[in-house]
């Protein structure tokens, strides 16, 4: 009885939390015009001050695999302190299906500028741009093709153009002290384009930030890289701030939303915590399986997929396979890495209904834990139809890994737990890292190392939870496959 009501209050303040952070998160957005428009189907998001007239417009643009939803700390920051703001999805990214071709990235940035300038808030004489990676690319060479249209240019994480002393107006450069390469790129562009120099009225600003402790995702869920490119900004058009949320004598506004977003996470983890033990199936047959074919499976698995994945590429195109970029290698590698793990362990427990049942309730549960704010925060979440007709085939092929991870967390105490969540990580890296070392054209492989350790932590806890190898592979295996499906680029 005691354990009952014990759930029953973890459950309570699972829903407190939920309930919390989606309060916080509609804080965020109070106060400002969001506006969804579609033009010659390139997806747009449109933020404003409520209210405000003539504002200064700024075109955010997001980096490869990324999003509008990716950019938009970017874009609360500047809508609160008083600019009008207009983020899209680039062709094959988010929820635009046109697939995702070298050298048509200006038709997407030229069309928001357009519909930026359609906006009644906006005074057209006062535009600046913002770009992420990719992003920062493409703004900076439409700046200096467009000179005298764009008052400044931030380029975060920038990659490279044809920067000079005199082009783009007003050019800053921002990089995290944790991506060295990007460091290095916006030195040498800053070089290129003269040096440092203050002179901001001439159009011929120049500087370069550090962003301490952040490398080339958390850059952009980065308060000192948010307030740096308002300052900036902020200092070209010569603006105090124009907002009800910031007080000029204390703190700006600050986005907090992946705070909100960690919040409601721990909610849902609280809530299938609570509701764990009613997800139980009949006993699934477990077998003893020595730790030596446990660990030698782990190991040997990341080996297996880099020789397959090597000698897919002799025959085919492996950074566009299953028609998205990187994601279908990345399924391919899971396939066979899990594959080759189970085969060393030699057991398959047998499936049942049920487990069926509950493993999809599983991804139900995840999917709704890290998606349903996702959407609003930093990742497009709802899949458009091209997308869901690639997920069950990555589900599929990521599901062999899983089970393998399942069946060797199964019945184990929280100590061994984490041993073996650290093996996955160190393998998974280690995997990746290694492929790239033969197969450098799917160099984005190198982003999602940072994002192994927490994902495979996470689900670990959810192997703990419900202790049950099939459930766990099913659900887990839905999830991944989803999350592969909606952040990478459609291929041609």
């Amino acid at each position: 009885m005691k354990l009952k009501y014990r759930r029953l209050g973890l459950l309570v303040l699972a829903i407190l939390l939920i309930v919390l952070s989606w309060f916080g998160i509609a804080v965020a957005r109070s106060g400002l015009e969001v506006r969804l428009l579609q033009r010659e189907g390139i997806p747009l998001l449109y933020l404003a001050p409520q209210g405000a007239k003539a504002v200064p417009g700024v075109l955010v643009a997001h980096g490869f695999a990324g999003s509008k939803q990716l950019m938009l700390g970017y874009g609360h920051v500047l809508a609160h302190a008083g600019y009008a703001v207009m983020l899209w999805d680039f062709d094959g990214h988010g929820a635009n299906p046109t697939p995702l071709k070298q050298y048509e990235t200006r038709r997407a940035l030229e069309l928001a500028m357009r519909s930026l300038l359609e906006q009644p808030e906006v005074d057209p004489t006062r535009l600046a741009l913002l770009g992420h990676s990719m992003g920062s690319g493409i703004v900076m060479s439409e700046a200096i093709v467009d000179t005298n249209r764009f008052a400044a240019t931030v380029a975060v994480s920038p990659t490279g153009a044809n920067v000079t002393p005199q082009t783009p107006r007003n050019l800053q450069l921002q990089a995290g002290s944790g991506e060295g390469r990007f460091v290095a790129n916006a030195q040498r562009v800053l070089a290129q384009a003269g040096g440092e120099n203050a002179n901001l009225a001439a159009g011929r600003g120049r500087k370069l930030v550090i962003i301490p402790g952040v490398e080339h995702i958390t850059i952009l869920f980065s308060d000192r890289s948010h307030q740096a490119a308002l300052s900036w900004l902020d200092a070209t058009f010569g603006r105090t701030h124009e907002s009800n949320y910031v007080d000029l004598t204390s703190q700006r506004y600050r986005d907090r939303r992946m705070g909100w977003y960690g919040l409601h996470l721990l909610g849902w983890l609280l809530g299938l915590a609570a509701l764990a033990p009613l997800m139980t199936v009949s006993q699934e047959s477990t077998v003893s399986i020595a730790a030596i074919r446990r660990w030698t499976g782990l190991l040997l698995a990341p080996l297996v997929a880099v020789v397959g994945l090597v000698l897919l590429s002799q025959n085919y195109r492996i950074e566009d396979l299953g028609g998205v970029q990187v994601g279908g290698a990345v399924g391919v590698w899971f396939l066979i890495a899990g594959s080759t793990w189970l085969g060393v362990l030699a057991h398959l427990p047998r499936p049942t209904l049920r487990a069926v049942g509950l493993g999809i309730a599983l991804f139900v549960i995840l999917w709704v834990a890290f998606g349903a704010m996702a959407q609003v925060v930093w990742l497009q979440w709802w899949l458009i139809p091209i997308r869901l007709r690639l997920w069950l085939p990555l589900a599929i092929a990521c599901f062999p890994w899983f089970l393998a991870a399942g069946i060797v967390q199964q019945n184990i105490g929280v100590g061994k737990r984490i041993l073996w969540w650290l093996g996955q990580s160190v393998v998974l890296i280690g995997g990746f890292v290694l492929t790239l070392n033969f197969l450098p054209q799917l160099g984005f492989m190198f982003l999602l190392l940072p994002l192994f350790p927490p994902l495979m932590g996470i689900l670990s806890l959810v192997a703990g939870l419900l202790n049950r190898a099939g459930v766990y592979a099913i659900g887990s295996a839905l999830f991944f496959g989803w999350l592969l499906a909606a952040g990478f680029p459609l291929s041609a």
